[in-house]
């Protein structure tokens, strides 16, 4: 058998990556995508058409979930900052106004159902048009995927590539991610969207209602403390002092920042609002 001449080497090469790109294009067309009328998954290949079962993996932990978990986190603890600024706020501005201890209680349940409810209302409201925007992206890429396997194909292998692979690994990458799971390899990577992890809107609204009346409460509860009045607006400064700076600590600490400093900042916006608060109420209270 004679050798090839060198010379013809890279173009024999280039020949064969050409015929390996052609047979992994023309195989497009048996990629799996999640059907959105059954919630199940649906072969594209048009001969074999039967649903085909993906098994997940409950031990994996993507880092996308470990992210998705920090901001539901760190969203909980500044609803529960906001519950204590604002009732605590609430509270000290009638005091300025008027000293009396229903006045106060009034106030301060009436602050805290209000806020409870605002912030609910307004993280479903925000999370249900998140969610309607993500549904609509991934019907669109379901539909594509679809109907023009081989283009999605070559539009991933691009990501891929621009990312520093070369384009035959970039290939081969896209065209196995693809087999494994089409829909959320090009949800993720083309869209920033993952669809196993939708937010869902009654979770976030139930999360923030709880975490607005778990911060209030702190305020509301000294403001309820058979004392005169002004022991009780000390407890409840002191109490919402030492509130904000264990969740300055901890907004910081997920966050990768500075502790000291968001502590110190966190404390001061809450001390600056109580104090304009009753400056408001006192100079009402005054005109009235």
């Amino acid at each position: 058998m004679e050798r090839e001449p060198l010379g013809n080497a890279g173009r024999v090469d280039e020949e064969r990556a050409d015929e390996e790109r052609a047979t992994i294009r023309e195989n497009a067309a048996g990629y799996d995508v999640p059907s959105a009328e059954s919630g199940g998954w649906i072969a594209l290949n048009r001969h074999s058409p039967a649903a085909v079962p993906v098994i997940p993996h409950p031990g994996e932990q993507h880092e996308e979930q470990v992210s998705g978990k920090l901001n539901w986190l760190r969203a909980g603890v500044l609803g529960a900052n906001d519950g204590i600024v604002s009732v605590a706020g609430t509270i000290i501005g009638v005091a300025g106004a008027d000293p009396n201890p229903r006045s106060l209680l009034t106030a301060g349940i009436a602050a805290l159902a209000a806020g409870a409810f605002s912030m609910a209302g307004g993280e479903y409201v925000s999370v249900s048009a998140q969610r309607d925007t993500e549904k609509a992206l991934l019907a669109k890429e379901r539909w594509e995927l679809e109907t023009m396997p081989a283009q999605e194909l070559d539009e991933l292998a691009q990501i891929y590539e621009s990312k520093g692979m070369t384009a035959m690994t970039a290939l081969k990458a896209a065209d196995e991610a693809m087999r494994h799971d089409a829909l959320r390899a090009h949800s993720i990577d083309e869209l920033g969207v993952d669809p196993g992890e939708l937010t869902n809107p009654w979770s976030a609204a139930f999360s923030s209602f709880l975490s607005f009346v778990t911060g209030g409460l702190i305020p509301l509860v000294f403001s309820l403390l058979p004392a005169a009045v002004p022991v009780r607006m000390t407890l409840i400064v002191l109490s919402v002092a030492l509130a904000l700076t264990v969740t300055g600590f901890v907004s910081a600490r997920l966050g990768g920042a500075p502790r000291r400093r968001a502590m110190i900042r966190n404390v001061a916006m809450g001390l600056g609002t109580m104090v304009f608060a009753w400056v408001v109420g006192a100079l009402f209270g005054v005109v009235a």
